[in-house]
């Protein structure tokens, strides 16, 4: 039971990368920094996009209209920490 655990923390941690992965390519395209006329860009952007947005779309429902600044990727990663924290301190240790 503790190998599921901890496959469920390496997800986590892994999601929160994607999670970065996806906040700073939207902000390189939002700045023309990378073209999405490239196909490979294109994909890793559908793809991040297509990975985040179905855990990022209901914490953007909640918060109000901040202009231009989305904060829901920080918040999801907060919510992340926190759910590894409890497995790690009270689930992890009672588990056989």
């Amino acid at each position: 039971m503790r190998a599921i655990l901890d496959i469920v923390i390496i997800v986590l941690d892994l999601y929160v990368w994607l999670l970065i992965a996806s906040a700073i390519l939207s902000w390189l395209i939002a700045f023309n920094v990378v073209n999405t006329r490239n196909q490979f860009v294109a994909a890793v952007a559908e793809f991040l996009y297509r990975i985040t947005e179905p855990a990022l779309a209901p914490i953007r429902r909640f918060l109000p209209n901040l202009g231009g600044l989305d904060i829901s990727p920080i918040i999801l990663i907060l919510v992340i920490m926190f759910v590894q924290r409890v497995i790690l301190y009270y689930v992890y240790p009672n588990v056989v």
